[in-house]
């Protein structure tokens, strides 16, 4: 860490001046919550298997499997893992209606 906590040359107050960020950031430690990260992993599971699968979908298949979690929950999940992915099917797809589009008008 760029900070020193036991430091007694220069406090701590002084260190996250010196580095530009909150005293509180210092101590900050983040909570993990294994319902999250146990759902994120059955989402990514399947969505391996059928990419093609929405928020709805998955909301089912989670259902089957015991879950019940609402689909705004499953959106935020598949948002948050997944925009990298959406983002170079996106570029696919726009890739392919413009080849399409250039077959059609005869070029």
């Amino acid at each position: 860490m760029l900070i020193e906590c036991q430091s007694k040359v220069i406090p701590v107050k002084r260190q996250a001046e010196l580095l530009g960020i909150a005293r509180s950031t210092v101590y900050y430690q983040p909570t993990v919550d294994p319902y999250r990260l146990e759902l994120t992993h059955l989402i990514d599971e399947q969505y391996t298997k059928t990419p093609f699968y929405g928020s709805r979908r998955m909301r089912e298949v989670l259902k089957r499997k015991g879950y019940l979690v609402n689909r705004r929950r499953v959106q935020r999940l598949m948002s948050k893992r997944f925009w990298i992915r959406r983002l170079c099917l996106k570029r696919s797809i726009d890739t392919l209606k413009i080849q399409i589009y250039l077959v059609s008008n005869g070029q």
